[in-house]
């Protein structure tokens, strides 16, 4: 049990690095400066960026699963779970 545990939980983490890498889309639109310094400083420049996420949509489906009821047998009844849909960001 805790190795399944372990694995889905590693599969998740996966899922989330590769959502993280394609799921976010960011184009740096300016260069940063660092500030003049000399007897008087003046202010620097920071970078400015531009950040395109895409969507996530989550909704309901039912589908037929196995339920063990209190005897520890099962049978099956309907429920709703959630569905996960992504759209990533358009691309340049």
């Amino acid at each position: 049990m805790k190795t399944s545990t372990a694995v889905i939980a590693g599969l998740a983490a996966i899922l989330v690095i590769a959502f993280a890498i394609f799921f976010i889309d960011i184009d740096q639109t300016e260069e940063g400066s660092l500030p003049d310094v000399d007897v008087s400083v003046e202010g620097g420049n920071l970078p400015e960026f531009d950040a395109q996420t895409g969507s996530v949509s989550v909704t309901e489906e039912e589908v037929d699963v196995e339920v063990p009821d209190v005897e520890v047998t099962t049978e099956e009844k309907t429920i709703t779970v959630p569905g996960v849909e992504v759209t990533p960001p358009a691309g340049d």
